[in-house]
């Protein structure tokens, strides 16, 4: 399989001969900072979110991080499923041959990453300022007994899915092309001390793997803080995906990210949401599809509350009339549902 671009991998090169990637955050008195946190067998965690996680990177609120992410898979999973050895990337050679310390989930993460002044009961605002593919293919995926359907496919299959950076497109099959759309489906804090170690596979309080495809360049995330530092992990690229993600795979990629991160101490949430240039984001996560719904809707009503200054009657009022109840995802244990609310139609 021929590459169809190059020049993200070229891009990221070029930004990491000019940031050197400092491990140590420059003094505060010049200014914010930009550092590249490339992935090694030394800046991921394996599959966990941890409080107790050594962080890889410290910055200052105001600094910013460029992300090497790599797709969630092995070089001999992905060389039996199509791809030429010489298309793997060499840093997924390293970390799947070095990396022991794993588990419980399966995404390999990069970070964490410690935020200075960063506290419990702080909100750490994440703003994704660039998303880009970093290799020319995806991947789809499903396995016995996993997806929304295990029933129904109770055997393995994997596709490898090239795709076209210049026109943003995957070339599912012949006569079928699915738009690109590239997020990285788990972002998130360390969960509070007591959880300990969590498993990267569900979304929670930490927000985690939500899958959420809204989640784009462009985009705002807010993330309560629960540890000192807020110890930011992120991966599981996703070229694109459909809501549910029903099948346990969306289109796994490699992707680079700009993030940009402020430490809001004016700002308590308690848990997840997220805004884009056109709408505000709500979020709940549980085993329960009806209870993760429920958790949604109630913090879109909070917010509501909070920012638009409307009695709860007028919000849960609003809601209903102005506000769509989507999946996020189906598959991940605990079920992702986000509330998608209009900013249009706020006049002030």
């Amino acid at each position: 399989m021929r590459p169809v671009f190059l020049s993200p991998i070229i891009a990221l090169s070029l930004i990491v001969a000019a940031t050197a990637a400092a491990q140590v955050p420059s003094p505060a008195s010049s200014g914010p900072a930009t550092y590249t946190l490339k992935a090694t067998p030394k800046t991921v965690a394996w599959g966990y979110y941890d409080a107790a996680a050594q962080p890889v990177l410290r910055i200052h609120s105001g600094d910013t991080v460029v992300f090497e992410t790599l797709i969630t898979s092995t070089p001999d999973r992905l060389e039996k499923a199509g791809v030429p050895p010489d298309q793997v990337q060499q840093n997924l050679r390293d970390i799947v041959k070095e990396v022991t310390n794993r588990g419980p989930g399966g995404h390999i993460l990069n970070g964490p990453v410690y935020v200075e002044g960063a506290e419990p009961g702080d909100t750490l605002e994440v703003r994704i300022q660039k998303i880009d593919l970093a290799i020319p293919y995806a991947y789809n995926a499903f396995g016995v007994g996993r997806g929304f359907l295990p029933e129904d496919f109770p055997y393995a299959k994997m596709r490898i899915i090239p795709l076209d950076h210049e026109r943003m497109v995957a070339k599912f099959a012949p006569g079928i092309e699915v738009p690109l759309h590239p997020f990285f489906g788990s972002m998130g804090v360390a969960p509070p001390e007591a959880a300990g170690r969590v498993s990267s596979a569900p979304p929670g309080i930490h927000a985690g793997n939500m899958d959420n495809k809204e989640l784009v360049e462009g985009t705002t995330l807010y993330l309560p803080v629960h540890v000192r530092g807020a110890l930011f992990e992120i991966g599981d690229g996703h070229a694109g995906q459909g809501n549910g993600e029903v099948d346990i795979t969306a289109l796994e990629t490699s992707l680079t990210g700009r993030l940009q991160f402020i430490v809001r101490k004016d700002l308590k949430t308690r848990y997840p949401r997220a805004e884009t240039p056109t709408h505000y984001i709500s979020m709940g996560f549980h085993e329960e599809l009806y209870e993760a719904t429920k958790m949604a809707v109630r913090e879109m009503i909070d917010f509501l509350v909070q920012t638009k200054h409307l009695s709860r009657d007028d919000a849960y009022m609003l809601t209903s009339v102005a506000g769509d109840v989507d999946i996020s995802e189906l598959v991940d244990g605990n079920k992702g549902v986000h509330v998608m609310m209009p900013k249009k139609i706020f006049l002030k």
